[in-house]
């Protein structure tokens, strides 16, 4: 409480923007746990259940989890009877949208890591200003003054970049789970547009 006094106003405003990027990282890494998925295993699961026509365990794959690749299958399998071209169609919509789901938070995450050292520095420039608009009318060491009034300045400067750092990298983190989901959900559209046209004709699943 002592360093944000020190800091003045714009610590504050750092540790705001700081609660609320923590928040965002939270959220993020929690959607990431439920919303992944081994796509191996379940598109040998769904892949068995559709070539044997088993409609209701098909029903049931698709719906034990709800990751991102669950509920593109699950489209897929709920609207199994219409055409394999409205279905690619339909799939890459379900796969905007989980995207869309993917991407939440990152834009206002780098603005924050962006925007914080900006702070700093304008908490230190003010802090700088205040010191030589004060230095004539102390008495005394005025170099010992001076450095105290740096000193104080500079704590903006390095809560800035403290909450800046770690959210650059949690940001690159998070970008590069976001490629690899988007990867993930293009092959699944592949896998169920393959899958249906293979069916055409043969143990079609229909369900209800």
């Amino acid at each position: 409480m002592q360093l944000m006094s020190l800091g003045g106003p714009i610590m504050w405003i750092i540790a705001g923007l700081s609660v609320l990027g923590a928040s965002i990282v939270i959220e993020r890494f929690w959607f990431i746990f439920t919303a992944s998925t081994d796509p191996g295993a379940l598109e040998l699961s769904l892949g068995e259940q559709i070539y044997h026509g088993n409609k209701i365990e098909a029903s049931q794959l698709v719906r034990e989890k709800d990751s991102s690749l669950h509920r593109l299958f699950r489209v897929a399998v709920d609207h199994w009877e219409i055409e394999p071209e409205a279905m690619q169609v339909l799939l890459e919509q379900e796969v905007r949208r989980e995207i869309f789901r993917w991407e939440r938070g990152l834009g206002f995450l780098s603005t924050i890591a962006r925007v914080t050292p900006l702070l700093g520095l304008l908490g230190t420039v003010i802090g700088m200003i205040d010191v030589f608009r004060n230095l004539p009318g102390i008495s005394g060491s005025s170099m010992a003054v001076m450095a105290g009034g740096i000193w104080q300045a500079l704590l903006t400067t390095v809560a800035g970049l403290s909450v800046a750092v770690p959210l650059i990298l949690f940001h690159a983190f998070l970008s590069v789970r976001l490629e690899r989901a988007e990867e993930m959900l293009w092959r699944g559209v592949d896998f169920m547009v393959r899958e249906k046209v293979l069916r055409s004709g043969k143990n079609e699943i229909q369900v209800p």
